[in-house]
């Protein structure tokens, strides 16, 4: 039978083939791991739809494939001729945890992967491991005496070389930093970008997080800024739900959306990836912490599902975490809004009638003016800076 890649959803159309877990000749069960395929959501492993032996392997590793395109065919264990009982026992080859980034990089030095020592979660290997063994390797080499060479034949003398041109690094665009680029030339493009900016007063926020983090992490949760800002973004967004919506462009209509599920970008070392906190309205900011850390850990050791990056209404961008002092976003399309969050800096501030030096955020909202208008998004932000400002009122 032919195995071929199937709809995940969600729009996906292709994805790229990252590793395979058998080669031609392998015997499988139905539901082994088959081979693992990166989208643009989300890194996946297709489990073999039926028993039977691998007889040929149509997409290799680092391929683009298409929605219904064959990756392999399985003779059916009816049809499949039982595999020979080994005459002795054979130790199995170690399997190499590995980023898909990290496989790449070593396919393209020739590194054998079982001799990079991993540093990532778990011991997985990681770009970075890649590189620090090619660089190692070439060290190597370098101390390794050459035998003398032999007197060299006089020349005679040549015209000059024309100048070389300036040497560049090659880089294709494949898996997740393709579909970043798809995706934002997608929305730039089709979607009339708009834009609000607020200052928030973080002091009391920043002081609260830090009263509660050592009860949190009695908990086995790290508490930071980020789950407070998820919980005001979704309690302002049941007050403000046309910014929980998206604009269908074939019906021309609004589609305002009943639950508030938050995207919120993680930054790993494969490209910005989006993970979604389903009804961050209805979850404590606890439970909001838990659920980011336990999502962050997952899209940096790149073992994501695809429940984990889909059906986002609203997204964050925490640049604060990164530093900066802020940007505008463009819109993770088809949503209609993205707020942005800077990093919380010291600065003379106004309060009451005295002046403070107190933490100062910068927020930017952008938005799809189709949807709405500018009055509309500052009453939404407002309300967000409120609840900032206010904190406690987050723990109600």
């Amino acid at each position: 039978m032919e195995f071929k890649f199937p709809d995940l959803g969600e729009g996906l159309v292709e994805g790229e083939v990252v590793k395979w877990h058998v080669k031609e000749g392998d015997y499988v069960k139905e539901g082994d791991p088959l081979v693992d395929v990166m989208t643009e959501k989300a890194t996946v492993t297709l489990p073999a739809p039926t028993s039977g032996k691998v007889v040929k392997i149509l997409a290799r590793e680092g391929q683009v494939v298409k929605v219904g395109q064959t990756l392999c065919i399985i003779e059916p264990a009816a049809e499949a001729a039982p595999p020979e009982k080994p005459q002795a026992a054979q130790p199995a080859p170690r399997e190499v945890a590995a980023m898909p980034a990290a496989r790449r990089l070593a396919r393209e030095l020739g590194i054998d992967l079982t001799k990079v020592r991993g540093t990532g979660p778990g011991g997985v290997i990681t770009v970075e491991d890649v590189r620090r063994y090619a660089e190692e390797l070439k060290g190597r080499e370098a101390e390794t005496p050459k035998p003398a060479e032999a007197p060299k034949a006089v020349e005679v003398s040549k015209p000059p070389e024309a100048p070389r041109a300036a040497e560049a690094e090659v880089i294709p665009v494949r898996g997740v930093r393709r579909a970043v680029a798809e995706k934002m030339t997608k929305a730039k493009r089709l979607i009339p970008h708009a834009y609000h900016l607020e200052e928030v007063d973080f002091t009391e926020l920043l002081r609260l997080r830090e009263r509660l983090k050592a009860e949190a992490e009695r908990r086995g949760v790290r508490l930071t800024v980020l789950p407070f800002i998820v919980k005001a973004v979704a309690q302002a967004l049941r007050e403000f739900p046309m910014l929980n919506s998206e604009y269908d462009e074939e019906k021309n209509v609004i589609v305002v959306k009943k639950e508030v599920n938050i995207g919120v970008g993680v930054d790993t070392e494969h490209g910005l990836v989006v993970v979604v906190v389903r009804d961050a309205d209805k979850k404590s900011v606890l439970e909001l912490a838990r659920e980011i850390g336990a999502l962050a850990d997952k899209a940096r050791a790149g073992k994501l599902d695809i429940q984990d990056v889909r059906g986002s209404t609203f997204t964050i961008s925490n640049i604060g975490a990164v530093g900066g002092l802020g940007g505008l976003s463009i819109l993770n399309y088809p949503e209609a809004a993205i707020m942005a969050v800077g990093q919380a800096r010291k600065k003379p501030w106004v309060v009451g009638d005295r002046i403070e030096i107190r933490d100062i955020a910068l927020v930017a909202v952008s938005f799809d003016h189709r949807v709405v208008d500018g009055a509309y998004v500052a009453r939404f932000t407002s309300r967000v800076k409120e609840l900032l400002e206010r904190p406690e009122a987050l723990l109600l």
